[in-house]
């Protein structure tokens, strides 16, 4: 892992970091407080148009690490942040690339998987991370991902998915993946979801193999989760990866 760099402001640290995977530079970001000892770790996967310190990724950063005292760390997404020669600034493009990748042969979901799985092992290797209390937090493009990462690494102790089903491409492979997935989920659906239909929403919660799992339906349209869907997965993460905790 190559740390390029580091920035605190009010307690809050952070470091960008790169890893090589097959060939590939993945780039990331850590945040920590001045929390003393070994603290749970949440990974956050981005939505699409998003990157790895977009606003929703910040959301999750200031009442878990602020609020909480946990880690966050979030990588870029394919053709999206860092993995763009123009930086994915311009969000209209970055989902359009994204659509055309997802909806290939080949949406990268193998690429990601050991991308995140090489950073969470290069991460839990820091005195600051507890090994045994790694969370995930991801919706929409998170869920895509987070899936299959959630399926193949079973030190990720908990999940907040959602907002994804199986009415757009590539829905059996998620199916497959989820049938895999063991840890404890919390899966979000909005009421008026003008992307992916209630059905395939659905029918992707039921094929989690886990038995300690819930689906919430919150009210809106396919946008960001804030107000009481953040505060509920927040909380969700928080009692699994920390017994104890207040909701």
């Amino acid at each position: 892992m190559n740390w390029n760099h580091a920035s605190e402001e009010g307690g809050l640290r952070k470091r960008r970091f790169s890893v090589p995977v097959g060939g590939r530079r993945v780039p990331g970001v850590l945040w920590t407080s001045g929390a003393q000892g070994p603290r749970p770790l949440v990974l956050v996967g981005h939505g699409g148009s998003q990157h790895k310190e977009a606003d929703a990724v910040l959301d999750v950063v200031g009442p878990l690490v602020r609020g909480r005292g946990f880690a966050v760390a979030a990588i870029d997404g394919p053709v999206h942040g860092e993995r763009r020669a123009d930086g994915g600034l311009d969000g209209a493009k970055v989902i359009q690339d994204f659509r055309a990748l997802w909806s290939g042969e080949s949406p990268c979901i193998d690429a990601m998987v050991a991308d995140w799985r090489a950073a969470l092992d290069e991460l839990v290797r820091l005195p600051e991370i507890d090994a045994g209390a790694i969370g995930w937090f991801g919706i929409s493009m998170g869920t895509a991902y987070g899936i299959p990462v959630c399926a193949a690494d079973t030190r990720i102790r908990a999940a907040l998915l959602g907002m994804w089903g199986t009415s757009h491409a590539h829905g059996e492979r998620l199916l497959a993946e989820a049938r895999k997935v063991q840890c404890p989920v919390l899966f979000q659906r909005k009421a008026d979801d003008e992307r992916f239909t209630p059905a395939g929403q659905e029918q992707l919660f039921d094929a989690i193999a886990g038995a300690d799992k819930a689906l919430r339906v919150h009210p809106g349209r396919h946008v960001n989760p804030a107000g009481a869907q953040l505060d509920e997965g927040l909380s969700f993460l928080a009692r699994h990866l920390q017994p104890g905790a207040a909701a």
